[in-house]
């Protein structure tokens, strides 16, 4: 015990060495105020009863970034006091951000890196766009400074604190972190040496384009909406429909590109029930599952993938809602247009016109937002590495963006650049950035990419498991199945145990 305790001593002193953790309070940073506190082992308390068990000892961070006199950019770096692996990982947001995953700050610091996090320039929900209204230079702070800024500023206190940089660094998040992610590599190469991108709502502008176009149907036509109670209808059309089409019952459209599902079958023929859809919902469904278009009929946002209806992150809390005007889409296609493009509080979504609005957003936002370059020179060229996943049955993000993407990268960049650098998988079943009826749960995408940059070791194929309760790791294995790089998709051997991702190949 006495040697265990004199061995953590000198972890602590070895690794404040160069800056006392509590001295990095008076670190002189660009546009910089910092506050830190050496926190000695245990449990880190989050909120209500809540908290992050068994951290080592860490120095915690916390300050303020002004790069404009409008900003207020906060952040948080987490510093092994001992332990440390040499790694540094970012850690991004969802949707509008406005806070800081202290979450994902502690697992990072239970790997041995140290870590950091911002709320990218402002307070809110999710959902909410309103710090935006009349507030550009925060817009651009939620944008891409924000981000970098605070990679740049870890970076600092890294070498402050421990005598040397980083080795290597790294960037993991899903949603508008995706976006996040893919903005590092095309505007800032060299922030991050290993990138992993999940769902990216990298076309920002086009996205919220969709999505206002959703909620402006549903003001236009309320009878329109889907209630929950209907949503297992479309689900139980689509698999009759597909999941019989990669040879595997498993209540999973394996390739949705394959499915080609009419929901017309669906329409009442009598009476109104849950088990069929009116004349109005029947259009709803058609318009999710062809994606919005102009009015020259040009894709302004490809379509969502049938399969996943169901369940607590399928259609309802994305694209129907549990009540009327509800929907994940409706706030965030409204809040856009109201408090960033249009800075107008009044602003509604009944007066959305998909020509001239996409236009406006393109015109004023697409430079700041949207994370469309498909030219990763510059990234590729320092040896970064990328990995971008995507679930299949995504209701928030349609997963045929990121295939687009790809596709687009490869055209840029050439298949041999391209796939020296990066890789693209798609997960069957997954909704957005987790959950779903497929094997959704892998923990591979870090330690993948983190080989990659460091050894060399390229990706192949992914492990993923579906637990017999979704989320609990204890409950059981139900099946496992393997991830392939694109365009690779798992093919079952059609004879050995399909819940066995022994039995597949990619191919």
């Amino acid at each position: 015990m006495r040697i265990a305790i004199l061995l953590a001593v000198a972890l602590v002193d070895a690794a404040s060495a160069a800056t006392p953790c509590q001295s990095l309070s008076s670190l002189k940073l660009p546009g910089a105020t910092i506050a830190a506190q050496l926190l000695p082992p245990g449990d880190f308390p989050l909120s209500a009863g809540r908290s992050i068990r068994n951290l080592p000892a860490f120095c915690r961070v916390s300050g303020v970034l002004k790069p404009t006199p409008d900003s207020d950019i906060h952040f948080e770096v987490w510093l092994p006091a001992g332990n440390w692996s040499g790694r540094f990982e970012g850690i991004g947001n969802g949707g509008y951000a406005g806070s800081i995953s202290l979450t994902n700050l502690g697992a990072a610091l239970l790997r041995g890196s140290a870590a950091a996090a911002t709320d990218t320039g402002h307070t809110g929900g999710g959902t909410d766009a309103s710090w935006a209204l009349g507030h550009p230079q925060k817009v651009a702070d939620f944008g891409y400074r924000a981000i970098h800024l605070t990679a740049e500023t870890a970076k600092s206190l890294i070498a402050a604190f421990y005598g040397e940089g980083p080795r290597h660094s790294y960037f993991d998040s899903c949603s508008n972190g995706g976006r996040q992610a893919l903005m590092e590599a095309q505007r800032y190469p060299a922030d991050y040496d290993g990138i992993v991108s999940g769902a990216p709502a990298y076309y920002w502008t086009h996205l919220m384009t969709a999505a206002a176009d959703l909620a402006q149907r549903y003001a236009a036509n309320p009878a329109a909406y889907i209630p929950p109670a209907k949503v297992a209808a479309i689900e139980t059309a689509v698999l009759a429909a597909c999941d019989q089409l990669d040879g595997v019952l498993d209540g999973v459209v394996g390739d949705p590109t394959k499915c080609h599902f009419d929901p017309a079958a669906l329409l009442c023929k009598g009476a109104d029930s849950d088990t069929c859809l009116t004349a109005p919902q029947l259009a709803l469904v058609r318009h999710v599952l062809e994606g919005s278009r102009d009015s020259q009929g040009r894709q302004v946002e490809p379509a969502f993938s049938p399969g996943g209806e169901t369940g607590t992150g399928g259609w309802v809390p994305w694209i129907t809602g549990e009540k009327p005007n509800q929907a994940n889409a409706v706030a965030y296609g409204t809040q856009f247009f109201r408090n960033m493009v249009y800075e107008d509080a009044s602003w509604a979504v009944a007066g959305f016109n998909v020509d001239r609005d996409l236009k406006a957003a393109d015109d004023k936002l697409a430079g700041t937002l949207n994370a469309t370059d498909p030219d990763l020179a510059r990234f590729q060229a320092r040896g970064g590495k990328l990995i971008l996943y995507h679930g299949w049955n995504d209701p928030a993000i349609p997963a045929q963006g990121s295939i687009d993407y790809f596709q687009r990268m490869t055209a840029k960049m050439g298949a041999q650049t391209t796939g020296g650098f990066a890789r693209l998988y798609l997960v069957p079943g997954m909704q957005h950035c987790s959950g779903g009826p497929g094997a959704t749960a892998f923990d591979a995408m870090l330690p993948d990419i983190e080989r990659w940059v460091e050894s060399g070791t390229a990706p192949g194929a992914v492990v993923a498991t579906k637990f017999k309760i979704e989320g609990n790791r204890t409950s059981g294995v139900l099946r496992t199945r393997p991830l392939c790089p694109y365009p690779q998709a798992a093919h079952w051997n059609g004879k050995t145990n399909p819940d066995d991702a022994a039995s597949f190949t990619c191919q």
